[in-house]
């Protein structure tokens, strides 16, 4: 997320309306609402933040929660938003990065509530942004798949052209040639969040390009089934979806929202909420990844602890000399990207297999 230079990002959001009204003092309970632009159940992007939603209805001040799924972006949140709040909502919760312009929207006529969007870059006096470094996790699930991988061809499911999901690609596929420095990632492009058909057909022209391991930025787990019909492995996306997948999947880059839910909610309460943009790491626990299949050797496990206490000690994924996969030197030696520069980012380091489709 970014204040002034918070970007595009992701997502997903929501289903049935109740409870919720009025400004969060510090002397009266909280309800909230809830928008997602995906099912609650589609075993990803939405999941996580339901999962999350559960964990902050269990705080003794929190005397109800609701939510909307499946919710289109645009003027229909405009609508849903607004319902929420009608209906008593005193915290508002938007999943998905084309619910940022009805948020500020709504915020302006509702002084007293406090909104909350995720993903986006906006924000107003009774409003803020929130995301977490994902890319962080997704490095760490690349040196997984590379260390995995016979082939050390990997597959990348990917949604829409965005900054957030470029992040996510390159992190990954750096991680990857951490420790196989030939691997490559192939990119498909399905330009959808969620799209069970599409994506798995997106895995499944992977894996007969002879990509092994199968990973995703979408949220269903279409993928993660294509991997499993194919015996390969997988790497799941957003929430833990070895169910779909118990023989593929490995790990998953999973979402902890109730981090961040429970820690907003606590502050409204107290009289301590400030609009300020919020985009955590690996260090407060708001992604990880998730428990391990039981094929991942623990020699692996180990280092990946190493790994991330690397990260979080000095955050160097995106250090120089990185190229561009079209030979472009992009970051030099001793060099390293910069919040705002990784926000923004539109270009595939060397190794990715994938163009970046130009906006239209």
């Amino acid at each position: 997320m970014k204040k002034l230079f918070w970007i595009f990002v992701t997502i997903a959001a929501v289903m049935l309306i109740a409870g919720c009204g009025g400004g969060a003092t510090k002397s009266e309970n909280l309800k909230a609402g809830y928008v997602y632009v995906g099912p609650v159940e589609d075993a990803g992007w939405t999941t996580a933040h339901d999962e999350g939603r559960k964990t902050m209805e269990e705080l003794d001040f929190v005397d109800e929660s609701t939510f909307v799924e499946t919710v289109p972006e645009g003027a229909e949140a405009t609508r849903v938003i607004t319902e929420l709040v009608e209906s008593g909502c005193n915290m508002i919760f938007t999943t998905s990065f084309g619910y940022m312009d009805p948020t500020i929207e709504v915020a302006a006529k509702y002084p007293d509530v406090k909104f909350h969007h995720c993903s986006g870059y906006k924000t107003a006096e009774n409003s803020t942004n929130y995301f977490g470094r994902m890319y962080q996790t997704k490095y760490m699930a690349g040196v997984v798949a590379g260390t995995m991988s016979k082939s050390g061809m990997l597959g990348y499911v990917a949604p829409f052209p965005i900054p957030e999901i470029v992040r996510h690609v390159n992190a990954f596929t750096l991680g990857a040639q951490s420790v196989n420095p030939d691997a490559t990632v192939m990119v498909i492009w399905t330009n959808s969040w969620f799209d069970p058909v599409h994506e798995k057909e997106a895995a499944n022209t992977m894996i007969a390009a002879g990509c092994d391991l199968i990973t995703q930025g979408t949220d269903s787990a279409g993928p993660q089934e294509a991997a499993e019909a194919a015996g390969i492995y997988s790497i799941g996306n957003d929430s833990d979806m070895s169910f779909m997948a118990p023989t593929a999947q490995l790990t998953s880059a999973i979402w902890n929202w109730g981090v961040y839910y429970t820690d907003i909610a606590t502050k409204i309460k107290e009289g301590t909420w400030v609009n300020d943009p919020i985009w955590w790491g690996l260090d407060t626990g708001i992604t990880s990844l998730s428990t391990f299949n039981e094929v991942v050797p623990q020699e692996l496990i180990d280092n990946l602890e190493v790994v991330k206490a690397g990260i979080i000690e000095s955050d160097q994924i995106f250090a120089g000399p990185l190229y561009s996969n079209e030979g472009e030197l992009k970051v030099e030696e001793g060099a390293e990207l910069n919040d705002g520069e990784k926000l923004s980012i539109q270009w595939f380091v060397k190794g990715v297999k994938g163009k970046i489709p130009e906006a239209k």
